[in-house]
């Protein structure tokens, strides 16, 4: 596994990067996982399960907000991003690896829930629902896709995001649950540095890799034109 970190990166550049990834871990038969870890400028996505009606802003409200509201081809619902919570983007081959949808869902969630453990954090699951969720409401999101049996987006770990913005979005369809963070949960700040290498430690764990590489940035990054990024975010 190879991680990428990627620091404040926008959402559209991040999905275009994932689709070259995607297209060539599908193209290859090595099995290796390219794991992004990174954070959003502030954003409102909703998924395949959610809908305009789970964001209670109005268009007047989004504009004063300067917020974009965008569609994604990703499973869960409405979610915001923002700096603060960090998004965890696996590129995993499930066919080369012999793993089923469900089967991975489930890796990545207890993953998470091992680095949220670290924390001194204990996470609870809500039945029929992706995500974890602690005392004060729910801190992780688990929002992933697949194409060509390979898996993109994933999951968005609230560490210090804009919780005032997120009080006004319900990431479960139709259903008020109340978005909390790292730090609320802990009363105390929680490191970003310390918690990006826990999640690539117990990522890495979670699909059977003894060893993997850390690396700041990606080199495909500054080759994308800016028609390109577009037009691969506008494929979803």
């Amino acid at each position: 596994m190879v991680c990428h970190l990627l620091g404040t990166i926008d959402f559209d550049v991040s999905l275009a990067l994932q689709h070259r990834l995607v297209y060539e871990s599908s193209a290859d038969a090595d099995g290796q996982i390219t794991l992004l870890v990174c954070e959003h400028p502030t954003t409102i996505t909703i998924g395949r399960q959610g809908s305009r009606a789970d964001v209670h802003l109005d268009s007047n409200q989004l504009r004063t907000e300067k917020l974009d509201v965008r569609w994604a081809n990703r499973g869960g619902g409405a979610l915001v991003h923002g700096p603060g919570q960090l998004a965890v983007y696996p590129i995993v081959p499930l066919a080369t690896l012999g793993l089923t949808v469900g089967q991975y869902l489930d890796r990545l969630q207890e993953a998470l829930s091992l680095v949220l453990a670290e924390e001194s954090i204990a996470t609870a699951r809500m039945p029929g629902s992706r995500g974890l969720w602690g005392r004060s409401g729910q801190l992780v999101a688990i929002a992933s896709a697949v194409r060509s049996w390979t898996t993109y987006f994933g999951a968005y770990v609230n560490v210090a995001p804009p919780m005032r913005l997120m009080r006004h979005v319900d990431a479960i369809s139709g259903r008020h649950s109340p978005m909390s963070s790292l730090g609320a949960e802990r009363q105390q700040p929680v490191r970003m540095t310390s918690l990006r290498e826990r999640v690539a430690r117990h990522v890495a764990a979670a699909f059977g890799v003894d060893h993997y590489h850390l690396y700041s940035g990606h080199p495909l990054l500054a080759p994308m034109s800016r028609p390109q990024r577009e037009a691969t975010a506008r494929a979803g």
